[in-house]
């Protein structure tokens, strides 16, 4: 008997899949035309890099590690691209690092005329150097290698490099010779003024010893 009650259950829930299935052979929703709008709104944020004031020099990507003084090796800083930025106004080229998912910066700092690039010795595409970072926050001395995917790129970033550093040079003994040579000019114009306060001193002189001697001849007309 039960078997008798539970078969024909089953042959309309079968039949009723199947009417469905003709109705809608793809099985997708039907599209009833109504709208529904967003439970929250939400307003579009500018978003600020710190690079909108700087020209990209160089991009390329590669893979960073910094060397880890306290255990003496080697450690991964993070995979992404790195860039080379000059300032619009200052002319000043700094080297940054970004990871390729989060976008952390993993290394963020100048390149001034006294850094020395140079290739990782057993490895033509990597290149090694040190420098003051302050992709922390504040300022660390680190040495950085980076290799990248083929010796083209890394050629490519370590002249561009050397060339920034040797421009900064110039740059920097250019202000130098700007800064001596005002100094020069100013010590030249305090001598100047300097001369100039003491003339009217020397023309005082005259008239005092004329006065000294009117008075000797005053004297002598008394006493004849």
């Amino acid at each position: 008997m039960a078997s008798t009650t539970v078969e024909p259950k089953l042959e309309k829930k079968e039949e009723e899949v199947e009417a469905e299935v003709e109705e809608n052979p793809t099985g997708d929703d039907e599209d009833t035309g109504a709208q529904v709008a967003p439970i929250v709104r939400l307003q579009e944020v500018a978003v600020s890099t710190g690079e909108e004031n700087e020209h990209v020099l160089l991009d390329l990507k590669s893979k960073l590690y910094r060397f880890d003084k306290e255990g003496s090796q080697w450690k991964e800083r993070g995979v992404g691209t790195v860039k080379l930025l000059k300032h619009k106004e200052t002319g000043k080229v700094r080297l940054v690092m970004r990871q390729s998912k989060t976008l952390k910066i993993c290394a963020n700092h100048l390149v001034l005329p006294t850094m020395s690039i140079q290739e990782h010795a057993g490895n033509e595409k990597s290149c090694v150097w040190h420098a003051a970072d302050f992709a922390d926050g504040e300022l660390k001395d680190e040495t950085f290698c980076i290799r990248f995917a083929s010796v083209e790129n890394c050629k490519a970033f370590k002249e561009k490099v050397e060339e920034i550093a040797e421009s900064q040079q110039t740059k920097s003994g250019e202000s130098e010779e700007a800064g001596a040579a005002a100094t020069e000019l100013i010590e030249k114009l305090s001598v100047e003024s300097k001369d100039k306060n003491d003339k009217p001193e020397d023309k005082e002189a005259p008239a005092a010893t004329e006065e000294k001697e009117d008075k000797k001849e005053e004297n002598a007309d008394e006493k004849n």
